[in-house]
């Protein structure tokens, strides 16, 4: 496994494995391509959705030559304060930055005075590019903005509301530790639940929309395959760290019909794994024989590379969701379709899959399992909806 870059390049190029890449954690390199993944392949499917008629501009009017106002000066202050604060902290304790970088960026730990010199400058920095463009008297201007003008903003909302509720979800899936310890559970860099980051994630960005008139069912639908793509690229990050996404005990022979693959893609013991820590679950982790690195732990026995199953499992339902998006001409369709497929995907996933299990009913089952039952029933709900939505709608003359 590759807890960080310097692992990752050792492995492909021979670098030494104490460098300067060991402070960039590998799972947290993958959750920022979760976004840029997702934000250009949403980006291009709302463009085509705009030339096809589905969404109208919206009109907004910006002074061109005014000051600064007092929040966007508060904002950019607030922007170097964090930078400047945090940046010199983590420079001080390098050691610590180095070890969990999260413990630093997600947590209070700040230099207060490098902190309020960088909000200085920053809010300085704001007020003195407005006031070099200011004109006698600011003129205002409208101009148009497409949904596709506005991604930055939405994927800064999903990323927000997607972090904040997989944190969440998975503090109550741990509620035990989570009570020890909420401060350090919810500040964390790992423990991210996929299905509270999705709903919640789907809350904030229906909220953004709604509150910018943007047309929500073709919206969902340009959301359908981004969002699936961004999920195999994290479980990559996730099989790549060995974050603990892990499988359950695999002691089986390898099939004949797997014969020509590597052995890790059947079973695998996460040798160097992030999590690096002798817990149980049941499998016990053990020291590594030999080595002198800073993650040296493994699992007792080889389990499934759940994982990378998911990636295999998601890169087909992208396949699918791509082949149909111009197919389907029923709006919000694809969205429900791609609610089912991620629900059968996960609920599979779960039988073979290490997790925290509640009784339901006098049957036990996950988090995952739960919500996908649900997400499956919201998705042929709401498909019939849709289909019956658009059919009585009149014919275009």
């Amino acid at each position: 496994m590759y807890p960080d870059l310097s692992y990752l390049f050792h492995a492909l190029i021979g670098t030494a494995p104490d460098n300067g890449l060991s402070v960039f954690k590998t799972f947290g390199f993958f959750l920022a391509l979760v976004f840029i993944t997702g934000a250009i392949i949403l980006s291009a499917e709302l463009k085509r959705k705009a030339r096809e008629g589905f969404f109208k501009p919206s009109l907004v009017t910006i002074t061109d030559g005014a000051p600064a106002s007092l929040m966007d000066i508060a904002m950019n202050a607030l922007v170097g304060f964090i930078l400047a604060g945090k940046g010199y902290y983590a420079m001080q304790h390098f050691a610590e930055f180095r070890r969990d970088p999260a413990s630093i960026i997600l947590s209070g730990k700040v230099d207060w005075l490098f902190g309020i010199l960088g909000a200085v400058a920053a809010g300085l920095l704001i007020w003195w590019s407005a006031w070099r463009k200011r004109k006698p008297q600011p003129e205002p201007k409208t101009q148009e903005l497409w949904p596709h003008d506005r991604i930055s903003e939405i994927t800064v909302w999903a990323a927000v509301g997607g972090i904040v509720g997989a944190k969440f979800f998975d503090a109550f899936d741990n509620w035990e530790s989570f009570l020890q310890d909420p401060a350090g559970t919810l500040l964390s860099g790992g423990g991210l639940a996929f299905y509270g980051g999705l709903i919640l994630g789907f809350v904030t960005v229906v909220a953004y929309l709604r509150r910018n008139n943007v047309p929500f069912l073709p919206s969902a639908d340009a959301f359908a395959p981004a969002l699936a793509a961004g999920y195999g690229v994290g479980r990559i990050g996730c099989q790549l760290s060995g974050d603990g996404d892990w499988g359950i005990v695999n002691q089986a022979p390898k099939p004949d019909w797997m014969s020509f693959l590597p052995d890790w893609m059947w079973a695998s013991t996460y040798p160097h794994n992030v999590l690096n820590t002798p817990y149980t679950d049941p499998v016990s982790s053990v020291p590594i024989d030999g080595c002198t690195w800073d993650y040296c732990m493994q699992r007792s026995m080889p389990v499934f590379p759940t994982p990378f199953y998911e990636t295999m499992m998601m890169a087909l339902i992208v396949a699918i969701l791509w082949s149909l998006r111009k197919r389907i001409r029923v709006p919000g369709l694809l969205f429900f379709l791609y609610l089912a497929l991620i629900a059968v995907e996960r609920f599979l996933i779960e039988k073979i899959r290490v997790n925290v299990h509640h009784d339901v009913l006098g049957i036990r089952m996950s988090q995952a399992e739960l919500i996908s039952i649900g997400l499956l029933l919201i998705s042929v709900v709401g498909g019939i909806l849709v289909w019956q939505r658009h059919r009585s709608r009149p014919a275009a003359v």
